[in-house]
């Protein structure tokens, strides 16, 4: 189908909103064919950037971990969980952002480009200070609900005092990061998140093992890492917009009713997100009540885990970029290609890594944490971190597509869905299994995204293009 058809329907996008529509579409460049080196230009600089995300939280385990008290380690794991839940409950900055910024490339419309990421910004900044506002509410009420023990618990408090005061600049740093993904400009994504990883890890080791500043420290390191990518991203982004030439009026960035829309738009993203780490949260939280020594192994084992999805993640990014372009330019081959390549690569990815988890395990374990008792009670709980890398891959990939071709209705509900199965499976399964079970559930998690996600692709494919062919 050709783009001046697709400008002459005036077709809606999944997430409600007008379709993009511009004068520059009649002219648009026809894109390369996608093939397996597009698909890795953009997901290797992902997978690179992605893999050092986790590897905060695995140095931050093994800092805490020298430390005398396995509790270091579960305040830690309990106050990260804490901003997971906190931030990615607006990870519809990343994710529609980058959803609509790869259709405004497929359809060519510069316009729309950098009036998208004007807005994102702005509610990025809102957002983040009415967290701040907030904080001094929100973060006894969280680590109360997540419990734990008396020591957990304060550490955790500790952290989240320091951390929220970073909440405008993670919250601009997803809207930058999806900017950039959705255009398939995964190089400039590499070197932000890159920089903003590095930066809080090397900071973490300086504040804790070298000033002695304890959990404190570790929440100091991420408040200076965050601000600092924040302002790297903006910069390179203002470099680009230079280099586009739109220059918008201030009046169309701030319009009042296209705000209401984007932020109406998102809210099926935003339950759907905090539905996805309620999942996790519930993990964490009754690892917590089974004591000290489950929550502080679970943190290590469910870290093993996290490295291996944020690589894979680098597949989905790569699918969301390519499959928001093909919907945007109404190509419906290009669509089921750009699934078809990236779906092949992260199986691949997540047979690998499983294996190497497997294999490198214990060693992995031991790095993290010097205590005796954590890395034993760790390694039993090892082989379910593997299987979740292969049984999670699939529904990660969905989540890349749909996000891509912003069906957000569809991930709203099939979220839903598979928590509901979550939480029955764990009814029934830790109370027999004890922490095996509450293990088991969460693979299963995995399964029912992966499931409902397949069962809603027609639907998807239908809505995106049309039943024709």
């Amino acid at each position: 189908m050709g783009c001046s058809a697709a400008v002459q329907k005036d077709e809606r996008p999944l997430d409600g909103s007008r379709a993009i529509a511009h004068p520059a579409l009649m002219s648009a460049p026809v894109p390369p064919a996608i093939s397996h080196g597009s698909v890795l230009r953009i997901a290797i600089p992902i997978v690179l950037s992605n893999v050092s995300e986790p590897m905060i939280g695995v140095v931050n385990t093994a800092v805490m971990g020298r430390l005398p008290e396995p509790y270091y380690i579960g305040g830690v794991a309990v106050g990260a969980l804490i901003f997971s839940f906190l931030f990615w409950g607006f990870g519809f900055l990343r994710l529609s952002t980058g959803g609509l910024a790869a259709q405004a490339t497929g359809a060519n419309d510069k316009e729309a480009l950098v009036t998208l990421l004007g807005r994102s910004l702005v509610l990025a900044a809102t957002i983040g200070l009415a967290l701040i506002a907030t904080g001094p509410w929100i973060g006894p009420l969280a680590v109360t609900l997540v419990g734990g023990s008396a020591d957990v618990m304060r550490e955790a408090q500790t952290y989240f005092a320091w951390r929220i005061w970073s909440a405008p600049g993670a919250l601009i740093n997803y809207a930058v990061m999806g900017w950039f993904i959705g255009q398939g400009r995964a190089n400039i994504a590499f070197f932000v998140q890159l920089f903003l990883n590095l930066s809080n890890m090397t900071l973490s080791m300086i504040f804790v093992l070298g000033l002695g500043m304890a959990t404190a420290g570790v929440g100091l390191a991420v408040i200076i890492a965050e601000y600092a990518a924040a302002g790297l991203g903006l910069l390179l982004a203002l470099r680009q917009f230079l280099r586009m030439g739109v220059r918008p009026p201030a009046a169309v960035i701030f319009d009042r009713a296209k705000f209401t829309a984007l932020v109406a738009a998102n809210g099926d993203i935003m339950v759907r997100s905090l539905a996805l780490v309620f999942g996790f949260a519930w993990f964490v939280s009754r690892g917590a009540k089974q004591g000290d020594l489950i929550v502080a192994a679970n943190a290590v084992v469910l870290n093993l885990f996290e490295v291996a999805a944020y690589m894979i993640d680098g597949f989905a990014y790569a699918a969301e970029a390519l499959v928001g372009q093909a919907v945007g330019a109404r190509d419906r081959a290009r669509f089921w290609r750009a699934i078809r390549l990236t779906t092949l690569w992260a199986g691949v990815l997540s047979l690998l890594c499983a294996l190497v988890i497997i294999a490198l395990g214990t060693p992995l374990i031991a790095i993290m944490t010097t205590n005796a008792e954590v890395q034993e009670t760790a390694s039993h709980y090892m082989l379910w971190a593997a299987l979740a890398t292969v049984l999670g891959a699939a529904c990660f990939q969905f989540d890349g597509i749909f996000t891509g071709a912003m069906a957000t209705r569809e991930m709203r509900n099939m979220m839903l869905v598979s928590l509901a199965a979550y939480l029955v499976s764990w009814w029934f399964l830790e109370p027999a299994f004890g922490n095996h079970g509450l293990w088991a559930a969460l693979n299963i998690f995995f399964v029912a995204r992966g499931i409902t996600f397949a069962a809603s692709m027609p639907v998807l494919e239908r809505r995106a293009f049309g039943a024709g062919s």
